[in-house]
């Protein structure tokens, strides 16, 4: 015979979605109802950990900056722009792409709210994972840090919470001194991540004439790292007749490697000479952006050799998230 589930005691206060804390699954449900929790509210917990956003960003200004910052940048920041405006007591908001310590977010002791963009997340929707943590890093006490945690599936995300009007302009630092307004008094802990992170930060410029394409320097080569916000297939269709028409590259001494796929979008790669610094790829980049311009308007079919150059490009791409 079936067990009999545990009945609720009569008078028992129901909780509310929101009051309910997470439990183990097995452990009966803090909301009364007598069931397991992974049986009442972990079913929809659990669900909203397994189903992953592909484009988390998709609908944000920025939205190809979002994902450099989050997979290709190691220190940037920007300001954002909150749609119902500041709460009290909070000078400021900034995105960042890692904090001391590995810290989610951070209210600082003047008030301001630092957002870490590279963390792991509970849930497979990073953007209602950051906006849980931006929001609770607004009530948070001056001087905290604060903790990721599980979200409710119907929680806001930050395409609820932020400006879509507001513009998006990272900010590239060449280490993180930005993380406290006087490193010099830093704590020991502080001051030891501090460290560690100028050690391991690549050096990288973010190019002014287009839009999400990122240099960096390597000990042995330069890359350009360029985040584009096309359709993945109708881009590698681009790239292909390009490359097949052997104008895929930014000049001499440079080629179009491969590939990176973040986060929904494409991040074309390109291998530059150690003597090619940011300010020499301005053009080049420029007029690379006007040919794929005008290959993204063709819809002829591809020819033999493009369709090959399109088989080794996609055979030389490397999924990141």
């Amino acid at each position: 015979m079936a067990k009999k589930r545990p009945q609720t005691k009569a008078g028992k206060q129901q909780l509310k979605d929101g009051e309910i804390p997470v439990v183990g699954a097995r452990e009966p449900c803090p909301c009364g109802s007598g069931r397991r929790y992974k049986a009442c509210h972990g079913r929809a917990a659990a669900q909203a950990v397994t189903e992953l956003v592909h484009r988390p960003f998709e609908g944000l200004a920025g939205e190809c900056d979002w994902v450099a910052l989050r997979e290709l940048v190691p220190a940037a920041t920007v300001e954002l722009t909150l749609k119902d405006g500041l709460p009290e007591g909070v000078p400021s908001v900034t995105l960042a792409t890692v904090l001391p310590m590995a810290w989610p977010a951070l209210r600082r002791d003047d008030g301001s709210v630092l957002l870490a963009l590279q963390n792991d997340t509970p849930s497979g929707d990073l953007s209602r994972d950051l906006a849980d943590i931006l929001r609770r890093a607004l009530d948070a006490e001056p001087g905290s840090p604060v903790a990721a945690q599980r979200v409710p599936a119907d929680a806001p995300r930050l395409q609820d919470v932020l400006d879509p009007d507001a513009a998006f302009e990272p900010v590239v630092h060449s280490g993180f001194e930005f993380w406290v307004p006087d490193a010099e008094n830093a704590t020991p802990e502080v001051s030891a991540s501090l460290e560690r992170a100028n050690e391991a930060a690549i050096p990288t410029t973010r190019l002014a004439g287009v839009d999400a394409a990122y240099w960096c320097e390597t000990p042995e080569k330069n890359h350009l790292r360029w985040v584009m916000p096309h359709a993945e297939e109708r881009l590698l269709d681009a790239l292909a007749r390009l490359h097949a028409a052997g104008t895929s590259s930014l000049g001499e001494g440079t080629r179009l490697v491969g590939s990176f796929r973040a986060h929904g979008l494409m991040v074309p790669v390109w291998d530059l000479p150690s003597s090619m610094g940011a300010e020499e790829c301005e053009k080049p980049a420029a007029e690379f952006a006007e040919r794929l311009t005008e290959a993204l308007a063709s819809d002829a079919p591809l020819t033999g050799e493009e369709r090959r150059a399109r088989g080794g490009l996609t055979n030389r791409q490397v999924t990141l998230s």
